[in-house]
């Protein structure tokens, strides 16, 4: 007898059960968690539950719905920290700064296996992503501490250059304005927020619309860590408490990973959209083309990771395979058997690789995109593929995909896996060149004059050429970035401390008198830029 998909409560083991539902009262603003008596979100788990009276889908809490007075409060905190530049966060020195990141790390640390929980509830990540997730985001913030180390010795120094003396620093921007994806509701939030906060910027962060509760342990050691409004957050609609704060005119940097639609809205709302600076990660239609003399077992190995880790729920997932067409058949056959061995289930069973989907209704749209595809002569070539059970679907495999059809040019972002086969090099080199993306592709491949000439041409078009791996995001030492309409900006872990700062300088010419103004400034500690510290 086949086991039922969904759970029953007692089958699920008591550690990772979520006993009442968690209704969150609160919302941080000037340093206080302060209680919303207005409207709520209703949060529901991609996760069902089988009762006697049918599946019940799984109620995790709720949180604050703010309205654009609420909001509004919450960015007038976020400006008097700022104080026009002038606020203790922004004038602090990197030193302490530092020091408030580190208080709150250790405070984030406490609260893992809370949050691990949600990841999995919220948006249906298995435990080892869930916990890999938390860890990697503890890892991110630990280099980062590192990375803005490392710059500021470098910028401890005095410089004469012509005749003019100088000091060469960054300086923050403003305030930021931080808007994470819901596939890596905490990692990708905090590669945004992290550095922004420790450049001296003041942050409003808001929450994706899937994955808020998770934020929930961590709002308390915000406050006890910064200094008040130095982090805030908001709840709710867009267009009552993103659109407010953007018309205000008073947000300096948009931080905002999600669709190139949104971006574009939330840009245009600004009034002074000259004046706004902009960190975008976009949507991606990541290819990967295997060639004749791929190593088929190696491609197919990457491959599924690539199309499918989390349910292929992420912006560097593989979301369409060219193939060659001497080697489809033999291909597919094993893309279809690797796929069918993984193992689907509920988030916290061991071994399980696809997972329920979190968004609303997002089986019928990728059932909508299969469907349009095979009426116009594809076919899901795997057995079951593309099976749906309430918020699940099994892995599909569709083939032949080509020019008309919806899976060739729409970012699937799920798990359905479109394979083109070619006859022709040009014809996925020409699809990289016509897409609207820009963000990665992978080669699979033996020949090394074959993927130089590959190579040399695609770094124009992608911003990460992946010889025999899949499209991925790491090491977060490594520059991750777009063309076209998949990013704006570049987020790795120095390059994120970049983005969210200005070089700065203090300058003077090589006189005698200056000379001694500035040794007595940095002798005598009288300023925290212009100084000759050395963090160790």
């Amino acid at each position: 007898m086949t086991k039922p998909l969904f759970p029953s409560e007692h089958d699920i083991p008591l550690a990772h059960r979520v006993a009442e539902p968690i209704e969150q009262e609160h919302y941080l603003c000037n340093g206080a968690l302060k209680v919303w008596a207005g409207p709520r979100q209703e949060v529901w788990s991609p996760v069902w539950v089988a009762t006697p009276d049918g599946l019940v889908q799984k109620r995790v809490g709720s949180y604050p719905l703010l309205d654009e007075p609420s909001a509004l409060q919450v960015l007038d905190a976020a400006c008097t920290a700022w104080d026009r530049g002038c606020g203790v966060w922004p004038t602090l020195s990197v030193e302490e700064r530092i020091r408030h990141v580190e208080a709150f790390t250790h405070r984030m640390t406490e609260q893992r296996d809370e949050v691990v929980r949600l990841l999995m509830w919220e948006i249906g990540k298995t435990l080892p992503d869930a916990r890999k997730e938390f860890d990697r985001t503890i890892d991110y913030i630990r280099d980062t501490i590192d990375a803005l180390k490392d710059m500021d010795r470098g910028a401890s120094r005095l410089v004469i250059e012509e005749g003019v003396i100088g000091q060469i620093r960054r300086a923050p921007l403003g305030v930021v304005l931080c808007m994470g994806p819901f596939n890596y509701p905490l990692n990708e939030t905090f590669t945004t927020l992290i550095p922004a906060l420790i450049m001296g910027n003041v942050v409003i962060f808001k929450p994706p619309k899937l994955g808020v509760l998770l934020h929930r342990p961590l709002l308390q050691a915000l406050a006890d860590a910064f200094p008040k409004g130095v982090i805030n957050t908001v709840y709710g609609d867009g267009q009552q408490v993103v659109g407010p704060l953007m018309a205000s005119g008073r947000v300096d940097v948009l931080a905002f990973i999600g669709s190139s639609r949104v971006a574009d809205l939330l840009k245009q709302q600004h009034p002074r959209p000259h004046r706004l600076r902009c960190v975008l990660g976009l949507e991606a239609k990541n290819a990967g083309i295997v060639l004749p003399d791929a190593d088929l077992d190696l491609a197919v190995k990457e491959c599924v990771l690539g199309a499918l880790s989390y349910n292929g729920q992420r912006c560097t997932a593989l979301k369409i395979l060219f193939v060659h067409r001497s080697v489809l058949d033999d291909f597919l056959a094993r893309l279809v058997e690797s796929v069918g061995r993984l193992r689907p289930g509920m988030p916290w069973e061991e071994g399980v690789s696809i997972t329920p989907l979190p968004e609303p209704d997002k089986t019928t749209h990728l059932s909508a995109l299969i469907e349009d595809a095979v009426s116009r002569g594809a076919r899901v070539v795997n057995p079951g593929g593309g099976r749906v059970e309430r918020t699940f679907m099994s892995p599909a495999i569709v083939c032949p995909v080509g020019p008309g059809m919806r899976l060739y040019t729409e970012e699937q972002f799920g798990p359905v896996v479109p394979v083109v086969p070619f006859d022709d090099l040009n014809e996925p080199m020409e699809y990289v060149i016509a897409s609207a993306y820009g963000q990665q592709v992978s080669l699979f491949g033996t020949d090394a004059q074959t993927l130089a000439r590959l190579i040399d041409p695609l770094v124009n078009q992608v911003c990460r050429v992946n010889i025999n791996s899949q499209c991925q995001r790491g090491p977060d030492s490594f520059p991750f970035t777009g063309r076209k309409a998949s990013a704006e900006g570049t987020l790795s872990v120095r390059d994120a401390l970049e983005v969210f700062s200005l070089p700065t300088l203090v300058a003077s010419k090589d006189s005698e008198g200056n000379k001694r103004i500035i040794r007595a400034i940095v002798t005598g500690r009288h300023s925290r830029f212009l100084s000759t510290d050395f963090l160790l």
